[in-house]
């Protein structure tokens, strides 16, 4: 009876939200606000990616086209510096919507990558060399998603550029993976956006790379799971993020609150 309950609770949730989505939409750089989709390229549509043998899984803007025109501003970041992003359930988002920024059942990981390219506004985004600078999952003790933090932050996740990375233009692959559905694949939800970057100062550091798609298996069990049930952890997919000092988004940087 007990399995019933929870599955049915599970199609429930499923069912209310499935048009539950969202964009990262907004860039903070040490808290200053550059402005709404200022060097994002933001999709018209909220909708998720679920194939993840698929191109749209690098930056979007396949299957939920870019909107038009994509911004050409390149956001300038000193290497070290604190970024935040920042989430709404569509576009010109409005007050009074339950599932702004994300609907609280998409619980999962968010996740942060870095891939240098000779120009941040280029049009390919293809066969680029990707590492993870931000990762965070479950709290087992808490049972508390990521996702949960996000929303009780509204909408805003905070995370360091590493120091020592080398100077130059950076896409920033900023990513949402909703697991309410993902007791199957395709099932779980990957929503992501690509901020252009123009790091300044850093150092010679060379981390390891992944490329996209390729990074992630429909198999992986970070993203085939069944988050109905009380989970001992979690394997955040891809690979390991690059060390660097992990920000305190509450207590550190107030103005997220």
């Amino acid at each position: 009876m007990q399995k019933l309950t929870v599955s049915f609770l599970a199609l429930i949730l499923l069912v209310g939200s499935a048009s539950a989505h969202t964009i990262f939409q907004k860039v903070y750089v040490n808290g200053v606000d550059q402005g709404e989709l200022t060097g994002i390229r933001a999709p018209s549509y909220d909708g998720p990616i679920t194939d993840v043998t698929s191109n749209d899984l690098i930056c979007n803007g396949g299957i939920n086209p870019y909107l038009q025109p994509v911004s050409k501003a390149i956001i300038p970041v000193p290497a070290g510096a604190t970024i935040t992003a920042e989430w709404h359930h569509v576009l010109n988002q409005t007050a009074g919507d339950p599932a702004d920024p994300i609907d609280p059942s998409h619980k999962g990981p968010v996740i942060s990558y870095l891939a240098k390219i000779p120009s941040a506004t280029q049009t390919s985004v293809t066969g680029l060399q990707w590492f993870k600078i931000y990762e965070a999952g479950l709290t087992p003790s808490t049972q508390t998603w990521a996702v949960d933090t996000l929303i009780a932050n509204k909408g805003k996740v905070a995370f360091q550029i590493p120091s020592c990375i080398p100077a130059g233009q950076y896409l920033l692959r900023h990513e949402i993976i909703a697991l309410h559905a993902a007791n199957s694949y395709p099932g779980a939800q990957f929503y992501m956006e690509c901020a252009q970057l123009q790091i300044t100062g850093g150092g010679s550091a060379n981390p390891a790379t992944v490329s996209f798609p390729g990074a992630y298996k429909g198999t992986d069990p970070g993203i085939k799971i069944n988050i109905y049930q009380t989970l001992q952890n979690y394997t955040i997919p891809g690979p390991a993020f690059f060390a660097y000092s992990v920000v305190n988004i509450f207590y550190d940087y107030p103005f997220l609150k």
